[in-house]
């Protein structure tokens, strides 16, 4: 934290006034010419959304960010702050961040006046310049401009013509630094409305008081187009002032999405350390989301958040450490029996067409899940053939004739050793994961194991029951004798 000073020394010091374009656009340029990252963690974003973002604050531009839900919208404007001079000089005690070179409210412009050089200068923190509000439909002028305070004028004993009686809304107070106002079309369209001449002029006009406040302030909006047509819009002279409109999107590959998840998932160290996730086991978990984008059951105008992946990865590791305590266990791995455990995070992040809503939201889940399982498998195994020859022999007749006479168990609060003893035994499978795995490591291979067993019940070449904790896998043909 910087000493407060006076506005002589603050000139002595050789400090020059900036706007806050002009702040944002010579840190962005340093930052530039030195090749620093700029925007750190927006992966993805690299080739896309982030050279548009940098173009637009060299252009001094307003930005309004247009994507779907889990795109990192709020994040990237976020970030920003670190694009600001770490602290910026104010008249001390005022509300709106006055900059003692060009007061404009009412009480910094009487004090510089008073005291000229001997104007007190306080210091103000990047990480303090940076408002955000959500825009609902009960968001009203007051609040983002401000109003008439009765009890201020009975306390000072002003008129209401007076106006040290305002009380500034946030977007006042914003003066000199970054304002985000998110999901812009539910901000009713006469609040809107309240924004052209601040955006264009830095007019603003609080119940008949016409003031001339230049405020200076980067906006940066969010908006999702769902709400476009689903509660509202922004209105077109609105959306005239603002200067670039960036594209967000969701992550082109599996790697990427990887890396979002791995960044944004709150796992503690001791977790990681004691529960091991396999690269297989990573891929599967975004092949979810990839599925799920492409669903005929999901609403694609909805869009499926990054956060689906994220909140999946957490309880994914929060089964595993059930397991572990259950168990008395130190270290166990994430199986594939443990992303049933992912179906509450898939239905809390998924918005449903009428055919989800006709299956049900758990029941798309599991089928969200089976389609992700036979992406996967098919990148690394044989496909399964609908209809077999017969005489003819593939991969899997052996794993299958192997079901014919023996059945296998799985459960969840089995230790590792167990669990993977179970999966041994099954000699057939040994043979087709290595046969088309052996270069993985062994604990894709392992994930392998179970992976191919999901495969083969989801092609209904096994049969596979669920009761509480278990797994029972069996032949499908003894499953259809007993059936009928």
């Amino acid at each position: 934290m910087k000493n407060d000073t006076t506005f002589k020394e603050l000139k002595n010091s050789g400090y020059t006034n900036k706007t806050i374009n002009q702040e944002i656009q010579a840190n962005l340029m340093a930052k530039i010419k030195a090749k620093e990252p700029v925007f750190e963690g927006l992966f993805g974003y690299e080739d896309t959304v982030i050279p548009q973002l940098k173009k637009a604050i060299l252009a001094g531009h307003h930005i309004n960010l247009l994507g779907l839900r889990g795109q990192a919208k709020t994040r990237i404007a976020r970030s920003m702050v670190n694009l600001l001079d770490e602290y910026m000089p104010i008249v001390k005690g005022s509300e709106i961040n006055d900059s003692p070179f060009q007061p404009i409210s009412k009480y910094a412009r009487d004090l510089v006046a008073e005291l000229g050089d001997e104007t007190p200068v306080s210091w103000v923190h990047r990480s303090d310049r940076f408002f955000e509000k959500l825009a609902t439909p009960d968001v009203n002028i007051a609040d983002l401009i401000g109003d008439i305070d009765p009890i201020k004028a009975a306390t000072l004993k002003l008129p209401y013509s007076d106006e040290r009686v305002l009380h500034y809304g946030m977007i006042p107070r914003a003066n000199r630094s970054i304002f985000v106002l998110n999901e812009l079309p539910d901000l009713q369209a006469r609040i809107q409305v309240s924004l052209f001449n601040i955006l264009q002029e830095g007019d603003i006009q609080i119940r008949g008081f016409q003031l001339r406040m230049p405020l200076d302030i980067q906006f940066v909006f969010t908006a999702n187009p769902e709400d476009y047509t689903n509660r509202g819009s922004i209105v077109t002279p609105l959306k005239d002032r603002i200067g670039s409109q960036i594209f967000t999107h969701y992550p082109k590959s599996v790697e990427l999405a990887k890396q979002i998840t791995e960044q944004e998932a709150l796992i503690s160290p001791e977790d990681r350390e004691k529960i091991h996730i396999s690269d297989l086991a990573k891929n599967l978990l975004e092949e979810v989301a990839f599925v799920a984008r492409d669903s005929e059951y999901v609403d694609a105008k909805s869009g499926v958040s990054a956060r689906l992946t994220i909140s999946a990865m957490e309880n994914l590791y929060a089964a595993a450490k059930l397991r572990l305590l259950e168990t008395g266990s130190e270290k166990t791995n994430i199986r594939l029996l443990d992303f049933m455990s992912i179906i509450p995070s898939i239905t809390g992040k998924i918005e449903l067409v009428y055919e989800g809503e006709q299956e049900g939201a758990d029941h798309v889940a599991k089928i969200l899940i089976d389609q992700a399982i036979m992406r996967l498998f098919e990148d690394i195994f044989p496909r399964i053939s609908k209809l077999e020859k017969e005489g003819i022999k593939t991969p899997y007749t052996d794993l299958i004739q192997w079901f014919s006479n023996h059945q296998l168990e799985l459960n969840y609060a089995d230790t590792d050793k167990e669990f993977y003893a179970k999966l041994d035994k099954v000699q057939p499978l040994i043979a087709v994961v290595e046969e088309n795995s052996s270069e993985l490591s062994k604990e894709d291979q392992n994930f392998c194991k179970e992976l191919v067993l999901w495969a083969l019940t989801i092609s209904k070449k096994l049969d596979k029951s669920e009761n509480q904790a278990d797994y029972t896998f069996d032949s499908a043909d003894v499953r259809q004798y007993f059936r009928n």
